[in-house]
């Protein structure tokens, strides 16, 4: 499914999604329960006015009564700011409420997103997740602080009108209410329109969000190949298309709330025609009539708001299924059934027995590949691309489960281990280096507390990273760009042999760390390593060959199995698969020398 279509919406109103919603106001009971009060407390409040008004015609005007106009007019600035300050409560419990439920969606989703295995991430995009804990979890905001609770205001309004103005007098309600089928003829108009036009605008916006992260991400790209005029041109058909979803969005509004209003003046246009012949004929009193027509201006408010938060419950029906469909994704990788320690430090042969491995069912990556690395032992992984070299030490960190199999360490199964004390024991230097924004002291420590600075030093100074650092303006403290893009790639892997080695791990995982450096900055590296696997035990993924030649054993992938092991020299002599490998390397390279 594509970025664009998810955002097509499915029914207006799913009581199992509003029950599943309802679950977040829990926690903040008490604000919703003030807050319903405040809004019906309010509504009415709103209902006294008119009435007053209707006093004050029929009853203390004729009668010349200052004391009474005088009373009536002091309950009715006393009604004003008894409205104002039940839709000041309202209003700040709601909002209150909504952000606290937003800040607990949020952290519900960003925690459940940190357990997901990397096989989710293989298959969803990153603008998409992002859009769950943001843009998604906003719009339910919306839901929380002008709807589910709110309505419940305009349909006491709208209740309260109508007894009130059936109350003075039930024929000229009647007569208000006359003009109802024309507004459900142009409320239905309005939703089924608006509906569209809504999914349009958000197809649209996405589409806006997902064209702009791709070309600003790969900016080098566009500009090397001189696309600019060309990827103008599409940003600006969409851009245009998004325009015009949004003035068809607008026509819609401009026609329905007018005709509210032209509804509304036809209601009050019969009120005063019709009921003003009754008051002429003595049958109905003139306060009745003015308190009739205020009510009547005041019935359709509510009801052009309701029409309005037909969009918000919308919006917050797509949202929620998105965001639940999330929160249900299950947690493949489970953290651990027993939480067993490996003591490693005691028996700690890492070992893989007969593992076999597939992502895509019927297409396996690893079959039956077993292999023990032991304590302190230097171990290679050579082969082709798309071997299953980075399978396994994906397999062995559990990014992803064996399939069958096991892979053991100390002789107990990973599965059965805790995850986080799995994971604690090594030290994963990759080819495509990951740096936070912030320091570079803080890239290397990665929030660990227990490293302090002295430990930071030690560990740039060993991977002969001091020498560019020291350069820098404020050295450690130097800012980070997004992704490390005032780094070089050389640098950036250096730092990253850096933080391997400050977290001190039992083992040291290194997936082709060398493979994106130049020459210079690989001998460098190279030192380093010396330094680094002292005393470690070392599984190393090597595309270059001259990389991993002194290690103890070298263990030769072939289309996801193994095919040989030994030494360097062991292997050569086999004149199998890693002598051809080293011929291809190194050919052209004896040849220059032999000159």
């Amino acid at each position: 499914m594509s970025v664009h279509e998810e955002e097509v919406l499915g029914k207006a109103y799913d009581a199992r999604l509003m029950r599943r919603l309802i679950t977040y106001l829990r926690p903040y009971k008490t604000h919703v329960v003030l807050a319903t009060a405040a809004i019906i407390g309010h509504s009415a409040l709103e209902l006294v006015p008119p009435y007053l008004v209707k006093l004050v015609i029929d009853r203390y005007i004729p009668a010349r009564d200052v004391n009474g106009l005088t009373l009536i007019a002091v309950l009715y600035l006393a009604t004003l700011l008894g409205s104002f300050t039940l839709d000041y409560a309202q209003t700040w419990l709601l909002q209150l409420t909504g952000q606290r439920i937003m800040f607990d969606m949020r952290m519900q989703i960003y925690e459940h997103l940190q357990r997901l295995d990397l096989k989710f991430y293989d298959r969803n995009p990153v603008g998409r997740l992002m859009t769950r804990v943001t843009t998604d979890v906003d719009v339910l905001n919306d839901l929380f602080t002008s709807g589910v609770v709110s309505i419940f205001g305009d349909l006491f309004t709208l209740v309260g009108i109508m007894v009130m103005m059936v109350w003075i007098d039930w024929r000229l309600a009647i007569v208000a209410f006359s003009v109802l089928p024309l507004i459900w003829v142009v409320t239905q108009w309005f939703r089924r329109n608006v509906r569209d036009s809504y999914r349009t605008v958000r197809i649209w916006i996405a589409r806006i969000n997902a064209y702009l992260q791709e070309r600003i991400t790969g900016m080098a790209t566009v500009q090397l190949f001189r696309r600019e005029a060309r990827d103008f041109e599409e940003f600006d058909r969409i851009d245009r298309t998004y325009r015009d979803a949004n003035v068809q969005s607008i026509f819609y509004y401009a026609v329905f709330y007018p005709a509210i209003e032209l509804i509304s003046a036809l209601a009050a246009a019969l009120i005063i025609w019709i009921g003003g012949g009754w008051v002429m004929a003595g049958v109905l009193t003139l306060g009745s009539l003015v308190a009739s027509l205020q009510y009547s201006s005041r019935f359709f408010r509510p009801i052009s708001d309701m029409s309005e938060k037909f969009n918000v419950l919308q919006g917050a029906m797509a949202s929620s299924e998105r965001i639940f469909q999330l929160l249900d994704t299950p947690v493949e990788i489970n953290p651990g059934f027993g939480s067993r320690r490996s003591g490693f430090d005691e028996h700690g042969t890492i070992a893989f027995e007969n593992v076999t491995f597939s992502y895509v069912p019927g297409e396996p990556v690893l079959r039956n590949v077993s292999f023990s690395v032991e304590p302190g032992q230097r171990v290679a992984i050579v082969g082709a691309t798309g071997s299953g070299k980075t399978t396994i030490v994906s397999l062995l960190l559990r990014f992803y489960d064996v399939q069958e199999g096991r892979i053991t360490i100390g002789g107990v199964d990973i599965r059965e281990m805790d995850l986080t004390e799995l994971r604690a024991l090594f030290g994963l230097v990759l080819q495509d280096v990951h740096l936070f924004s912030g320091t570079i002291g803080g890239n290397v420590r990665l929030g660990n507390d227990a490293i302090d600075d002295a430990t930071v030093r030690r560990a740039v100074e060993a991977v002969h990273a001091a020498g560019f650092i020291d350069k820098l303006p404020q050295g450690l403290d130097t800012a980070v760009a997004e992704r490390g893009a005032t780094l070089s790639v050389g640098q950036k892997q250096l730092l990253s042999f850096a933080r391997a080695l400050a977290f001190d791990p039992p083992v040291l995982v290194l997936d082709e760390a060398t493979s994106s450096v130049d020459t210079e900055t690989e001998l460098l590296i190279r030192d380093a390593l010396n330094v680094v696997m002292r005393g470690r035990t070392t599984i190393a993924i090597a595309h270059r060959l001259s990389t991993i030649q002194d290690m103890d054993r070298i263990l030769v992938l072939h289309k996801g199995e193994l095919r040989e092991s030994g030494t360097h020299q062991e292997l050569l002599a086999q004149r199998g698969i890693y002598h051809r490998l080293y011929q291809l390397q190194f050919k052209d390279r004896e040849l220059v020398n032999s000159r």
